[in-house]
């Protein structure tokens, strides 16, 4: 990072700043901690200088963040002990409407095997009612306790405390002014700080961009992507380390009542819990008996946010991603690109529904020189940041006044690329609240270009996949309104 940049970035967001580096990396890889974990450590426990304690830090996660091999630990100290454990979690709260209590769980630990066996204090609910009420799992320090249950006469264990894990006050508003300091090239750059990339290590504009493209789905709601690339270039990570909000499924089998409503449970699916759903290893993802119901309610949810549920109406607002390897004689999008996707996902009804399509042939394979290894936006903090900016409507209004659309254009083309260009102005330029606040060549740039080529390539394979139907289509000649 150029000097120039260093004393911005500090200026304006200093309190929101760590020191990024590969051996603080690879030491909190090996503690198995996330990214936004990890950059909450390094800000607690670093000195001025981005330095940390690594002895220090290994104590802290080891007393107050168990691994599942601790639980039984934890367990006999209850049971036989009487003693209160005390760490930090993931919790998720449910309610037993006929004996009017609480419930919780602990998903990390499977715990419990029995639901009426872990009660919460109502009062600990109360209090906590704008992180429990969430439909998510929520990250908190937990405090449990075992004891006798006045109604059953059983041993149950109870939540007794509860303090969120949210250790950043999010100024939404703040970030949007600072970003009126930096450049579109400086804050790209800080963007791919944030996720945890070393800007110098790219060679092009264009592999930034690319890898930027992966970010779209935590900043817009439902916006459904499909990526292939070799190996190593990153995708797990971003969709398992950079967000609380998401779901990473890697591989294995998934079924209609995972994804959308759990029928015998009376329980809503991922898709109604998380910002997006990234299916890793696509190709050996199975889906067991029911298939064909899944591609029809994949249909129905990527069209319209919607899934039906007997009489029951649902919705969700999670993005679906596809990701999947590649060879690189298949990395032309001329040619049948998705001939290893499982079959559900090779019908052109279905694959029109995705908006667009990143080559992940232009991101750079992970090296040490594309590791971050200076100050850099948290990730926990950016995490956050993205997430608030999927509410924001304003965006969507001022890309309807900049693009100028053709009276036969598709509505799902066009829908599809004003999506994503809603995604690269929140991510590129969130200060932006009316059209004079953006300039028309910018936007073309950095906006409307790549959602284009993005919603082009599905274009393409469709055309592939299903030549008597999308053979002669092209996605419509939209361009930026000269206001």
């Amino acid at each position: 990072m150029n000097k120039n940049l260093e004393i911005k970035l500090k200026k304006y967001f200093g309190d929101m700043l760590v020191y990024k580096s590969s051996g603080n990396t690879k030491f909190f890889s090996a503690l198995s901690l996330p990214s936004f974990m990890r950059d909450w450590l390094v800000m607690r426990f670093s000195d001025e200088d981005g330095n940390i304690d690594t002895e220090e830090i290994s104590d802290y996660v080891r007393s107050v963040i168990p691994k599942e091999e601790q639980w039984n630990k934890y367990m006999m100290n209850m049971l036989l002990h009487g003693e209160h454990s005390r760490f930090l979690t993931k919790v998720k709260i449910e309610f037993d409407t006929r004996n009017r209590r609480a419930l919780f769980s602990l998903p990390d630990f499977s715990f419990p095997n029995k639901k009426e066996d872990a009660v919460a204090d109502w009062n600990v609910v109360e209090q906590n009612q704008k992180y429990l009420m969430s439909s998510n799992e929520i990250w908190g320090i937990v405090e449990l306790s075992c004891c006798e249950d006045s109604q059953t006469k059983k041993n149950i264990f109870r939540l007794v405390d509860f303090v969120p894990f949210c250790p950043y006050t999010i100024d939404i508003n703040y970030y949007k002014e600072a970003r009126k300091n930096f450049s579109v090239d400086e804050w790209i750059d800080i963007l791919l700080g944030a996720i945890d990339y070393n800007p110098q290590g790219f060679e092009t504009q264009n592999q930034k961009i690319s890898m930027l493209k992966r970010l779209l789905p935590f900043v817009e709601k439902r916006l459904n992507l499909i990526e292939l690339a070799p190996k190593e270039t990153g995708k797990s990570y971003i969709f398992s380390n950079i967000s609380k909000y998401g779901w990473l499924i890697s591989g294995g089998s998934i079924t209609r009542a995972k994804m959308f409503f759990d029928m015998n449970r009376k329980t809503t699916g991922l898709v109604s819990h998380y910002d997006y759903v990234a299916f890793d290893e696509i190709q050996s993802i199975t889906f067991k008996k029911d298939a064909l119901e899944m591609q029809g309610a994949l249909k129905g949810y990527l069209e319209s946010g919607e899934y039906r549920v007997g009489n029951d109406r649902k919705t969700g607002n999670a993005g679906l991603i596809l990701l999947g390897n590649i060879d690189s004689y298949l990395m032309n999008e001329n040619k049948n690109m998705f001939t290893d996707l499982p079959e559900i996902f090779r019908e052109s009804a279905l694959l029109d529904r995705f908006h667009g399509f990143i080559k992940g042939w232009s991101i750079p394979k992970m090296k040490e020189n594309l590791k971050a290894n200076d100050w850099a936006l948290n990730s926990e903090y950016f995490s956050e940041i993205i997430h608030s900016l999927r509410d924001e409507l304003n965006y969507r209004i001022v890309v309807d006044q900049m693009l100028d659309i053709p009276k036969n254009a598709s509505t799902r083309d066009t829908e599809a690329i004003k999506r994503i260009c809603t995604g690269f102005l929140k991510l590129l330029f969130p200060h932006v609240e009316s059209t004079e606040q953006i300039d028309e060549n910018d936007f073309e740039i950095y906006c409307l270009r790549p959602a284009k080529e993005m919603r082009g390539i599905i274009k393409t394979q469709l055309g592939i996949l299903d030549f008597g139907e999308f053979g002669h289509s092209t996605i419509p000649d939209i361009k930026t309104r000269h206001l």
